[in-house]
């Protein structure tokens, strides 16, 4: 094996591991109806992977070989369970022949993998889960993350997110949720929910919470390749593609959102030049796409077309801020929320000056849901600086500061309150 070492296998693996896990849990569960057993058989033969590569060497298909391990262990399970069944016949024996026969799994669980992945999309995603945990599950089941990188990710001890995702394969099982694609009026509604979990999960990457790092990029790229997944396998549905167009072009800014230190840039302080080019065409791309599909445009595609305009100014000056302002209007209007509201009121600011945006962001003040969002107080020093109110505006920004979870804003924004000082 030369100079490969064991370690090595062992990270092959687990790279391996994330690529192929969505596709052999989907396979395994479309074949045993429970996503919680076919997660279980899957890790087993990852264990088998970990146990046996290290001596034998990569097999030339490793994908192929974990699916086929998972495949075998799932004959052995429904075999077992099928000898279970004969030998308790008499106290259920209205049971069919059909449903006592192994299923062929040789022959059938390379068929419609796409399929697979959607069904188990939409298990994961289910609404009968809590936010928490829908999203713990997707980035276990779909991600390929382990419990420990979740924690991580999450700032969260490993033990409460272990039992997240039992409690989540539980409540599965016990609401006998079927592990298929939702048909019709429900498929609108079940796909609110995934996309959803997946702009949650890139969101949690793109501006983290809480903790040290202003950004978590590994989540925007899980959250990515997921939405391009499930705009692959649910092609017609146009807020599909609107959500993959505001992550891409969201995306395109991480490296410019970063000084040196790891410090935020904001929006119009940022380094343009900078901005990835691929995700902003792939971005443009997504969003053609939506509109192509035609339709009143829903809220992720509305979004999208706001950071296309971001995208394609090439100084803050060049940004059409009348068109942001009249698209969030119609985000207004879509989803009414205070949140949308301060966020019109920046590009208020910006298309039509500080003193229009103060009386909207002011109107928020009494708003009970932004009592503790530090993003009010922060805008709102940032009209009264602009206004020459800078004895209010250090207020506003060492108010915003007590109010974050993250470290990094936390410093970002005591230094625009010690700037206003100096003024």
């Amino acid at each position: 094996m030369g100079n490969v070492t064991e370690t090595d296998i062992h990270n092959a693996i687990q790279a391996v591991w994330r690529i192929e896990s969505a596709r052999i849990v989907a396979g395994i569960a479309r074949i045993v109806h429970d996503i919680g057993l076919a997660e279980d058989l899957a890790q087993d033969a990852l264990v088998a992977a970990l146990e046996q590569w290290p001596t034998s060497g990569m097999p030339q298909n490793p994908g192929a070989w974990l699916m086929a391990a998972a495949k075998h262990r799932a004959i052995d399970r429904l075999r077992r369970e099928s000898l279970m069944e004969r030998k308790h016949e008499e106290i259920g024996r209205e049971a069919s022949a059909k449903e006592m026969v192994v299923p062929d799994l040789d022959s059938g669980i390379d068929d419609n993998i796409g399929d697979d992945v959607l069904r188990l999309v939409f298990t994961a995603c289910h609404p009968v889960l809590s936010s928490e945990a829908r999203i713990a599950l997707t980035l276990r089941m779909l991600g390929g993350l382990t419990t420990e990188e979740i924690a991580r990710a999450f700032l969260a001890p490993e033990p409460t997110i272990a039992q997240r995702i039992v409690r989540a394969k539980r409540t599965l099982a016990e609401a006998r949720v079927p592990f298929e694609i939702p048909r019709g009026a429900e498929l609108s509604a079940r796909l609110s929910s995934v996309l959803e979990v997946i702009y949650l999960i890139f969101n949690e990457g793109y501006s983290a919470t809480a903790g040290d790092d202003w950004m978590r990029p590994a989540l925007c790229e899980d959250a990515l390749r997921l939405g391009r997944i499930l705009a692959h396998l649910v092609s017609q549905e146009s807020e599909v593609h609107g959500l993959v167009a505001l992550m891409e072009f969201q995306a395109s800014r991480s490296r410019a959102r970063m000084g040196p230190s790891g410090e935020p840039i904001l929006l119009l302080e940022q380094n343009r030049t900078l901005w990835d080019q691929l995700l902003i065409h792939r971005g443009s791309a997504a969003i053609q796409r939506a509109e192509q599909l035609g339709g009143v445009p829903g809220p992720y595609e509305v979004q999208a077309a706001i950071a296309g305009c971001h995208a394609r100014a090439r100084t803050p000056e060049e940004t059409d801020w009348v068109r942001i302002v009249a698209l969030y209007d119609a985000l207004v209007q879509l989803t009414p929320s205070p949140i949308v509201e301060l966020n019109r009121a920046v590009a208020v600011m910006m298309a039509f000056g500080p003193a229009a945006a103060l009386e909207l962001v002011d109107a928020l003040a009494t708003e009970p849901s932004l009592k503790n969002y530090h993003l009010l107080p922060s805008v709102r020093g940032d009209l009264l600086k602009k206004l020459g109110r800078v004895d209010e505006a250090q207020a506003e920004f060492e108010r915003a500061a007590s109010l974050t979870r993250n470290s990094r804003e936390r410093q970002l924004l005591l230094e625009r309150a010690a700037a206003c000082g100096q003024d």
